[in-house]
């Protein structure tokens, strides 16, 4: 009877020629996955409030849900007669009477802030943390002239979820849609007559000049992003 020679090496030669190339291809798809958890959690944080902002928009839209503003003026909400005529309706009592900004069609409800310096990041970052930025040297309701509001800008493109999120759904705004800005306890209604998207170096528009009240409302385009500018245009509602 023959000898059977083995081609296997020994156990301990075995495992000594496998932890190597094991050890490789362990930290390669540690590495792989890091890469990958990370790219998904970039995507998540910067654009989940655009997206949540989208899927309330369409719930809205496919509900018949409507949006209307209290009447600040006498510190008063809609009567229960008003809400069971209409279907889906949601009252939207101003954030502060003082200076708010309130977009019914969007369900955009928010503080604006005054005088704040567009040119200083470390001002209007921090502002932007709390409501609507009102830009510095711009008129205020009642005042004939221009007044610039914007929302929705960052620094880094990871911080962008943590910035004020009221203004990503401007873009659904058309002509004669109403915006209003509560100042001092009275309400102005605003007629929106145009869009514009524009370059973030193109800053004249915060200088533009008007002999009537005009506004402009400002976020970042796409949302979700910095790359642009999306202006919309409104003028004050006759009384």
């Amino acid at each position: 009877m023959g000898v059977r020679f083995s081609s296997a090496a020994p156990r301990h030669m075995k495992n000594n020629f496998k932890k190597p190339e094991y050890l490789k291809v362990f930290i390669l798809r540690t590495i792989g996955n890091f890469l990958i958890f990370s790219s998904l959690f970039m995507i998540v944080k910067t654009f989940y409030q655009p997206i949540r902002e989208e899927i309330r928009y369409l719930i809205d839209k496919t509900t018949n849900k409507k949006y209307i503003i209290s009447d600040v003026k006498i510190g008063k909400k809609t009567t229960l007669v008003d809400l069971f005529e209409r279907n889906k309706v949601e009252t939207i009592v101003p954030e502060d009477p003082n200076f708010s900004v309130v977009i019914p069609k969007i369900g955009a409800n928010a503080k604006v802030l005054p005088n704040i310096n567009a040119a200083d990041s470390s001002i209007y970052l921090q502002a932007l943390q709390k409501g609507v930025a009102h830009t510095l040297g711009t008129a205020f309701p009642g005042e004939k002239g221009h007044i610039f509001l914007f929302a929705h800008s960052t620094d880094y493109f990871w911080n962008i979820g943590n910035y004020n999120a009221v203004f990503y759904l401007l873009y659904k705004l058309e002509k004669n849609d109403e915006i209003n800005l509560v100042y001092n306890g009275k309400r102005f209604i605003y007629k929106v007559i145009g869009s514009q998207i524009v370059d973030p170096s193109q800053v004249e528009y915060i200088r533009r000049k008007s002999n009537k009240e005009f506004l402009t409302l400002q976020t970042c385009w796409p949302p979700g992003t910095t790359l642009k500018r999306l202006l919309v245009f409104a003028a004050r509602e006759e009384e």
